[in-house]
């Protein structure tokens, strides 16, 4: 399979997250991911769009955000742009899936659906890197 690239830029309004998810599933459905596998990455990152949406835009929603697909033999990778302020990964830590309150669950559920979960602090802003591999 040859590399297959994707990217859509769109503003942080949360109307925009229905297609962006459609983007995602679609470009997903190029690879042998099982269904399940699928609808947890577009669900780990409808959940990163909402986590930029909240804490980088701070529920500003004229602002951008940038997501490359990119898929190759080994992995499809994920990359999400924002120009908002920096995210903290130290500060970023999820709850016990057992704590009953809400927030916290959306990195556990980011971090459960892709292999591998970075954040690369940028000049002005954030870009987070989401990699899945193929089995």
């Amino acid at each position: 399979m040859r590399k297959t690239k994707k990217q859509i830029e769109f503003c942080s309004h949360t109307g925009n997250l229905a297609l962006m998810r459609n983007c995602v599933r679609r470009f997903l459905e190029k690879f042998p991911f099982s269904e399940r596998q699928r609808t947890l990455m577009v669900l780990g990152v409808d959940e990163a769009c909402t986590n930029i949406i909240r804490h980088a835009y701070h529920l500003r929603d004229d602002q951008l955000i940038s997501l490359s697909l990119e898929g190759t033999t080994d992995c499809v990778c994920l990359r999400l742009r924002d120009y908002g302020k920096k995210a903290q990964p130290t500060a970023m830590k999820s709850r016990p899936p057992d704590l009953i309150r809400p927030g916290g669950l959306g990195l556990h559920l980011i971090r459960n659906a892709f292999d591998q979960v970075d954040y690369v602090l940028r000049s002005r802003g954030t870009e987070l890197v989401l990699t899945k591999n193929l089995e």
